[in-house]
This record gives structure tokens, C-alpha cells and sequence, in this order.
């Protein structure tokens, strides 16, 4: 019995071993499958937010690819329509540039521009100044259009040497299309032009004779307040004194209106020097044609016996000493002439062909009265010239 008993006892022993190991695996199963259930719940969770995120996100990221310039979308294909001022400052460079055209709506974009601006090798000689350009240019063209002077909307006048105070204002009206009484009222007010206090209030002989460009926004006293820099500054550069500005502008302005060759503008300086300085035969007096008919509203040609009688404050026939005013834009030649005029005895000077503007002058009346003889001859030969 006892073999019995322990037999049973080990069958029973290796029983419980197994028994004990189906409970394990099945602990296990258990485990596992909890576990997989967990990281599906997780994994749809996931699912759940990335499909959620994704419709949120969606509508934002298509936008902003919409937005993000492109090669294709940042450049108009020309050829462009309408018109547009621009205005290209000094300096600018070619972003700074782009930026401007981009916003008056000439180019797509600033960055079309700038990689325009980059590939033509002639860009950098894009001048400052307003532009008439199209709307909705290709960037190419618009870099081309900028350097074709003819599409520069600027306003260019010339003032001649010898003009008159007048004939500017009637320049500056015609040319920049502004009303000539706007022109005239800027003119009489000394300091919205700039006019030194030597001037006197007048502004004849203080526009200089130039050519200028001006902006199509700039008013009549911007105008004339860069004509009166420009005779300013030219003065200052040959270092004439305040004080002496008025008296040199009105001798080159008596020496542009007499002669119209430049070679003889040295020697009309040194007679004007010799008649101011001289006691006896013109006792001090100019005698010039040219500022009598200026005191008269007349411009060239001789002056009549009547003309010469007409007391004025510009016959130097009559009066000794310098006129009230310049009368004329003198240039610069004029103004180098009277400041180093050369050396010479001469009281006198006649322009014997009106024509050629040959010039005869002499030390005496007598030298003078056979040049002027010769002129009055030539006047009687050539008629249509007189006056």
C-alpha cells in the first residue's frame, strides 16, 4: 500500500506542475491581449487627433503655399496697360526699387524686379527722376523702361544767356504749364526764392542762364529758388564777396546783352571798368545801348536818337555809374570775363555787322566815331536789320 500511495502521490505531484503552467499561460494571454487592447485604444486616439489636427491644419498650410511667391506667380507677363508716375529717388538700389514699382502696381513683385534688376548689366545706370511708365509690366521690361530717357517725365527748361526776368517767368509758364500770375507772385516774394538781400528785392540777373530739370510736382518757387541757387553757388565758386554779387552780376549781364561772341567779352569788361572809372570824356557814364533799351521794354537792335533821349533809370547814356538792376541772365563765361577782364585802354567799342557780330574798339572818340560810321553804313546796306 505504501508503494501505492506514493505512487499516487507523484501522479498527483506531476499533475499540479501542469495545472500550475495553464494558469501561468493563461495569465499571460490575458496580459498580452490587455496590453494590445491598450495600444489600440491608443493607437485610434492617435488616429483621432492626427485626422482632427489635419482638417485644422489643412486650410492654413493651402494658404500659405497660395501666398508664398512662386517663379510663375510674382511676375506679370507683360506687356502692361495704363499709365504711372513713379518716382525713383537718388541712391535707390534695386530692391529699394522694386519695392517702389510694386507698390504703384508697375511690376508683380518686389523680388521680380530685383532678379530683373540683376540680370541686365545695364541697370546700375538707372537715373533718379519721375517715370511714366505702364502698369503691369513684365520686371524686364519695366528694368528697360527705366533706362530709356524718353519715358523721364520731368520738366526741362532752358534759360538762354541774356534772358530777360520776364521772358523766364513766360519760359517757366509755357514749359511747366503753371499759370503765369503764380509764376510772377512767386518772383516778387524774395524769400520763398531765396533771394539774397543784395538783390534788392529784384530778381533779374539772379536766374541763372542753365538748363534744369525739375519734377513735374515742383511749383513756381521751387523753380526759381534753383535758378537763384545756381548763380549763388557759381559766384561763390570764383569766391565773389556779398557785397560785390549785384555789381558783377549787372556788368555780365551788360556784357552778355552788347556782344554775342564770347571772344570779345574780356574786352567789353575792361571798357565797362575804364567808363566807371573815367573823369573826362564820358565822365563815368556806361553809354550802352543795351540798357537803354532794356529801360524801354526792348530787346536787340539799335537804339533810336527818341530812345536815347528817354530819361529811364537804365540809360547810361544819361545817367553815370551802373543801372538799377541786371538786365539779363548773365552766364558763366560773362561772369569770368568781368572778374579778370584783360588789360586795355579802351572807352569805346562798336559792333560794326550785326550779322557776324564783329566788334571794332578804340582808346578814343575819334577811333569810335569811324567805327560807328562803319556801322551805319552796314545798317544802311542791310536794312532788315535795324532794330
Amino acid at each position: 500500500m505504501n508503494d501505492l500511495f506514493q505512487g499516487a502521490q507523484v501522479q498527483e505531484e506531476h499533475v499540479e506542475p501542469r495545472r500550475e503552467r495553464r494558469e501561468h499561460r493563461r495569465a499571460r494571454e490575458a496580459r498580452r491581449r490587455q496590453r494590445r487592447r491598450r495600444s489600440l485604444i491608443v493607437m485610434t486616439i492617435a488616429v483621432v487627433l492626427v485626422a482632427a489636427l489635419s482638417v485644422w491644419a489643412f486650410p492654413k498650410v493651402r494658404d500659405a503655399i497660395a501666398d508664398r511667391p512662386t517663379t510663375a506667380a510674382e511676375d506679370f507677363p507683360g506687356p502692361g496697360q495704363g499709365e504711372v508716375e513713379v518716382v525713383i529717388p537718388s541712391g535707390a538700389s534695386g530692391a529699394e526699387i522694386g519695392a517702389i514699382l510694386q507698390e504703384a502696381g508697375v511690376v508683380a513683385s518686389q523680388r521680380a524686379f530685383t532678379g530683373a534688376f540683376g540680370e541686365n548689366v545695364n541697370a546700375s545706370r538707372i537715373q533718379p527722376g519721375t517715370y511714366t511708365l505702364l502698369k503691369e509690366m513684365a520686371a524686364a521690361d519695366a528694368v528697360v523702361a527705366l533706362l530709356d530717357p524718353a519715358n523721364k517725365a520731368e520738366v526741362t527748361i532752358t534759360v538762354p544767356e541774356g534772358f530777360h526776368a520776364d521772358h523766364v517767368y513766360e519760359r517757366i509758364a509755357n514749359v511747366a504749364q503753371i499759370p503765369i500770375e503764380e509764376v510772377e507772385a512767386a518772383a516778387a516774394d524774395p524769400a520763398a526764392i531765396g533771394l539774397p538781400a543784395e538783390a534788392g528785392g529784384k530778381p533779374e540777373g539772379w536766374l541763372a542762364a542753365a538748363t534744369y530739370s525739375f519734377q513735374p510736382s515742383d511749383d513756381a518757387a521751387a523753380i526759381l529758388s534753383t535758378m537763384v541757387k545756381q548763380t549763388v553757388s557759381r559766384l561763390d565758386e570764383r569766391g565773389v564777396p556779398a557785397d560785390q554779387r549785384q555789381a558783377v552780376l549787372t556788368k555780365a549781364s551788360i556784357v552778355e546783352r552788347e556782344v554775342n561772341l564770347p571772344e570779345y567779352y574780356g574786352h567789353v569788361a575792361r571798357v565797362i571798368e575804364n567808363r566807371l572809372a573815367d573823369d573826362g570824356e564820358v565822365n563815368g557814364r556806361l553809354q550802352m545801348d543795351s540798357t537803354v533799351l532794356y529801360g524801354l521794354g526792348k530787346v536787340g537792335g539799335v537804339p533810336t536818337q527818341a530812345d536815347l533821349d528817354k530819361d529811364t533809370p537804365y540809360n547810361t547814356y544819361l545817367h553815370p555809374g551802373l543801372p538799377p538792376t541786371a538786365i539779363g541772365a548773365p552766364g558763366a563765361a560773362a561772369i569770368d570775363a568781368v572778374l579778370k577782364p584783360p588789360a586795355g585802354d579802351w572807352l569805346y567799342f562798336a559792333t560794326v555787322n550785326l550779322d557776324t557780330g564783329e566788334t571794332k574798339f578804340a582808346a578814343t572818340l575819334e577811333e569810335h566815331n569811324a567805327n560807328v560810321a562803319e556801322l551805319r553804313k552796314w545798317l544802311e546796306e542791310n536794312p532788315q536789320s535795324d532794330g
